[in-house]
């Protein structure tokens, strides 16, 4: 569940690393807010589990790992829009992989500490979904791998 607020030490924006410029109290709240009841109504079961409960997805079973049309990756909860085809590519993770965010903004970052590891979450900057992990493994100009849950996310085609 999201309700908890984040602590200072658990939320850094998207792209920056100096911890002097963490977001501040307001700019962690985010704009969609509902009740937990309230995305069960609007969302399946798979995508509430993964976007609301920080679940996951099997690899190389997700509807967008293989996918290969132009357009645009939006969150699956609140339509935001987040990702590029143009930056996806074939990572081998199983997932779909992008190698940036459509516009840093749209993608938050969070400390993830579950499972015995140390990674980072990303979440829709819009609405707090859970959408998978960023790593530094990823291709050039970046470095950066967004694995993304396929759950999280819808397509609009160009």
């Amino acid at each position: 569940m999201r309700t908890e607020a984040l602590s200072e030490e658990s939320w850094i924006p998207h792209g920056i690393i100096d911890r002097e410029k963490r977001m501040s109290e307001k700019e962690r709240e985010f704009e969609v807010q509902l009740s937990e009841e309230e995305w069960r109504e609007r969302l399946d079961e798979e995508t509430y589990r993964i976007t609301r409960q920080c679940g996951t997805e099997p690899p190389f079973s997700g509807k967008y790992y293989d996918h290969k049309e132009d357009g645009i990756y939006t969150c699956a909860a609140c339509g935001a829009e987040l990702f590029d085809s143009q930056t996806k590519y074939e990572s081998g993770s199983g997932w779909p992989s992008f190698y940036d965010a459509l516009e840093a903004e749209r993608v938050a970052t969070k400390i993830d500490r579950s499972a015995g590891m140390v990674r980072t979450e990303i979440l829709c900057a819009r609405c707090g979904a859970h959408l998978g992990h960023v790593f530094t493994d990823g291709p050039r100009p970046t470095g950066k791998r967004y694995c993304v849950n396929s759950a999280a996310l819808n397509f609009k085609a160009r």
